[in-house]
């Protein structure tokens, strides 16, 4: 018989854990959507400069580029800044010029990460009244820019990001990425971001639009050179400078696929919860917040059988039934596999090998690696 104090401290225990599990769901109901823009009205649009980072891209960046060609937003130029690829990239830009530009990226400064080097050198050669950060892999819908700019303009907002769809094909990436989806929205607080009094902010690389004139005030990405998660800094920058912040879900106005298999899904996770601002008590604290909110709930009603306790039983059972419901409802909700949801467990231990090598590489000085090049620990 457990003892009626370690009873009632596993009880209250499981109250946290339950709350903590429903911020996950709280957080994506709060999250705006945005969809497609209706029909263009007759007036000036300012011109907005769009700079594609590309390193080794020769798959994805066909897509990408005549997705951006079908736009209808009138005042838009397109530059491809080549990081030194090693594939068609090059081709693949020149082939659709001169509506596509193509600069090659300059050999890269000490102390910068590549993709915010392309960024810079994009941001420098380009004019528009509003930049577009985005990645080569993702795929647009005709309305996308236009719906993001219009909204950006209603809200008066110096810095819009969007979330698209992200496509899952493999075991791997319909087993993880649900859950790395409730872990991104959990931890920066995703639609806080739109509260213009709080403190989070987050970007997605994947598509920022930000006014120009404020990307400069703040420095741009020359402020943020060093950091492998360029997107949450700049965020971060624009924050602390007062500027107004927007996020929201546009799945029918962008889509991806982050990673095509598990190697390059580990090593794509492993640098955002890595990153080069490494700190072992953070990443200690992620495993034990990995292990004591996913794992440890479910040891409940095991227990509460073996020592025959009705209170552990009864909430032993509503752990486990909320726990797994709601992972099934994140997979369904992200476009994957129901099903896969019920394999949570097991994404929680992906995570917790993750992590664990996160510390061990963070605690020997590791470099990050990331699309070929290394990059070394902040000081």
């Amino acid at each position: 018989m457990l003892a009626g104090w370690l009873v009632a401290a596993i009880l209250v225990a499981s109250v946290v854990v339950v709350l903590y599990q429903g911020l996950a769901i709280a957080y994506a109901i709060q999250m705006p959507r945005l969809d497609r823009p209706g029909p263009r009205v007759a007036r000036i649009f300012p011109k907005i400069s769009v700079v594609v980072a590309a390193r080794n891209e020769e798959l994805d960046l066909p897509e990408c580029l005549d997705g951006l060609l079908r736009q209808d937003y009138p005042e838009l130029e397109i530059v491809v800044v080549d990081g030194g690829s090693e594939d068609r990239t090059r081709e693949v830009a020149r082939a659709r010029a001169p509506r596509i530009g193509l600069m090659e990226e300059p050999p890269l400064p000490a102390g910068w990460v590549g993709k915010n080097w392309a960024c810079h050198t994009g941001a420098q050669a380009m004019d528009g009244d509003w930049l577009l950060f985005t990645d080569a892999d993702m795929r647009y819908d005709p309305g996308a820019i236009r719906a993001a700019f219009e909204w950006a303009e209603r809200e008066k907002a110096d810095l819009v990001t969007l979330q698209g769809r992200v496509e899952m094909v493999g075991f791997w990436e319909r087993m993880i990425l649900p859950f790395h989806t409730q872990m991104v929205l959990a931890y920066f607080r995703v639609p806080r971001v739109n509260h213009d009094s709080s403190r989070a902010a987050v970007a997605n690389g994947q598509f920022t639009l930000v006014r120009r004139s404020a990307y400069l005030s703040v420095g741009g990405h020359e402020a943020v050179r060093g950091a492998v998660l360029e997107d949450v800094r700049l965020a971060q920058q624009f924050r602390r400078a007062g500027l107004r912040l927007r996020v929201a879900w546009a799945p029918d106005l962008l889509s991806t696929r982050m990673y095509r298999d598990r190697r390059e899904l580990f090593e794509g996770l492993l640098r955002n919860v890595h990153g080069t601002r490494f700190a072992a008590t953070r990443q200690v604290g992620f495993l034990v917040g990995l292990i004591g909110l996913f794992w440890l709930p479910l040891v409940v009603l095991p227990l509460g059988l073996w020592y025959g306790s009705l209170p552990l039983i009864g909430m032993g059972a509503f752990l486990w039934v909320a726990l797994f419901g709601k992972h099934v409802a994140f997979s369904a909700a992200t476009k994957g596999s129901a099903s896969y949801g019920l394999l949570f467990p097991a994404s929680v231990g992906f995570y917790v090998v993750l992590v664990g090598v996160s510390l061990v590489r963070g605690l020997r000085g590791r470099p990050i690696a990331w699309k070929g090049r290394n990059y070394a620990l902040e000081s």
